[in-house]
């Protein structure tokens, strides 16, 4: 018997960590990064060293196979990448490992078949002396995890797959994947132009058509870091040739199949196929036109993960306080970069920077998050909130620019050093809503000041993008 789930989207995500001993903060480009990695180590195959590393404390273990390509020390650099890692590791001990001729393992002159990068991960727990784990493969680590699934079942406590197909070349009688045509198309990419745009987005990694340039140049460097052009066309050119079909009826343990229903690698009607094979498996569908598990729903997808590994979905019991939020960025930020150019821009943002910065200190706000010319900043008292915005709006005009800025109080989520929840959310499209130069409250702000001197001008009620019922706001008044 098998079980489909179809999954609505859900979930949200602001990025600036520091938890676990890893610290990812987003900071302005001529400023470092402060980055604590988890321990590599190597375990041996054969000849073949395969680099892994440990994350988190249980109660299980999950060992993640990798598709074509993976780097483990620049999966921490990818601030979405490094997010989805770190939530997996607070629900098991997670295992992950560069496949031979990838990122910090080996790389040896010939690539592995599938029995032998399936054999790696056998490498692995052995070295750990694990004798059983739930192994979990994506994309093309899919097809390793199943082979290992069935060559090895008295080791194996339960299989996952995400975005995978039995076989990845369309034939009269497996009507999904890439015709030969496409095939030989994306592997004249490889050779003429790695990474290829194309092959970020499309059949390779499936970003999808309408990624961000930035996520796609991010990707980019990624991938060439964690395999050659070489690695790459002779792994995809095997990977032509794989059918795990006629091994999916020997998988005994409880498996979990999932993909997005836009795929544009995975075929979603390709994964069910597969699921149908393997006995008893369950499939879950998620939304999405991305090949990518690491979207705004990832922690559904983890808690439906612990949910089928350990019977019980885990407590979604989060810290969270009361909290003024602040949101600035600067107005027509890219017209003013193209007019000062490249040098002119970078110095008028490092002052942005210190005004901000120097603003938040004298009014006792923590700065949260940082993208761009995007400040997030958090305060204990609201009246602090509204002056700290007042004063930045009037000093970054002596460098020509003009900020907007969102003030809201509300019940925020703690993750980590970062803030989520409705009222960050509340925050921005308030913001959204200021004129240049302005500061725009919500009437929760404006209730709670009163007495404070400060002058507000009442606006009317607005609707907020995404958010339930009418808003009344208010701007402020130095």
């Amino acid at each position: 018997m098998h079980e489909v789930v179809a999954r609505n989207s859900a979930g949200q995500g602001l990025v600036n960590r520091a938890r676990r001993g890893i610290i990812l903060s987003p900071l302005p480009v001529d400023e470092a990064q402060a980055l604590i990695l988890p321990k590599t180590k190597y375990a041996r195959s054969g000849e073949v060293r395969i680099a892994y590393q440990v994350t988190g404390e249980g109660p299980f273990d999950i060992v993640m196979a990798p598709g074509t390509m993976s780097h483990l020390d620049m999966d921490w650099e990818l601030p979405r990448r490094a997010m989805f890692f770190e939530r997996f590791s607070k629900i098991c001990r997670l295992i992950r490992f560069d496949k031979r001729g990838t990122g910090l393992s080996d790389r040896p002159t010939n690539m592995a078949t599938l029995e032998k990068r399936s054999d790696d991960i056998r490498a692995v727990m052995d070295d750990l002396a694990l004798e059983r784990a739930t192994i979990f493969g994506v994309s093309e680590g899919g097809s390793m995890a199943c082979m290992f699934a069935a060559t090895y079942p008295q080791r194996i406590n339960a299989l996952l797959v995400w975005g995978a197909q039995a076989k990845w070349i369309r034939t009269s009688d497996h009507p999904w994947g890439q015709t030969p045509e496409e095939y030989e198309e994306m592997m004249k990419m490889i050779e003429d132009d790695w990474p290829s745009v194309n092959y970020i987005t499309g059949p390779g990694a499936g970003l999808g058509r309408h990624a961000d340039p930035a996520a796609i140049e991010s990707l980019a460097r990624y991938m060439r870091a964690a395999a050659s052009p070489s690695a790459v066309y002779a792994y995809e050119r095997m990977n032509g040739e794989i059918d795990t079909r006629p091994i999916l009826s020997a998988i005994r343990a409880p498996t979990l199949v999932m993909n997005r229903v836009g795929d544009p690698v995975a075929s979603v009607d390709a994964a069910r196929d597969m699921a149908m094979r393997i006995p008893g498996a369950k499939f879950v569908e998620y939304p999405g036109a991305s090949h990518s598990l690491m979207l705004d729903d990832m922690d559904t997808i983890l808690a439906d993960i612990s949910e089928f590994v350990t019977g019980e979905r885990p407590s979604e019991v989060a810290d969270r306080i009361l909290a003024t939020v602040l949101f600035l960025d600067i107005v027509s930020s890219t017209e003013r970069a193209a007019q000062l150019g490249d040098a002119g821009w970078r110095n008028t943002m490092n002052a942005y920077y210190a005004i901000v910065r120097k603003e938040l200190a004298r009014f006792r706000g923590k700065e949260t998050n940082t993208a761009g010319d995007g400040f997030l900043a958090t305060f204990d008292g609201p009246a602090r909130a509204v002056r700290c915005a007042l004063a930045i709006a009037q000093a970054v005009k002596q460098l020509g620019i003009e900020v907007r800025a969102g003030v809201h109080t509300g019940e925020c989520e703690l993750m980590g050093d970062n803030v989520g929840g409705i009222a960050v959310h509340a925050g921005a499209r308030i913001m959204a809503k200021a004129q240049p130069g302005t500061v725009v409250a919500s009437r929760t702000v404006k209730d709670l000041v009163a007495g404070s001197g400060i002058a507000f001008e009442d606006i009317g009620a607005h609707t907020l993008k995404g958010l339930a019922g009418e808003w009344d706001l208010v701007v402020a008044r130095a």
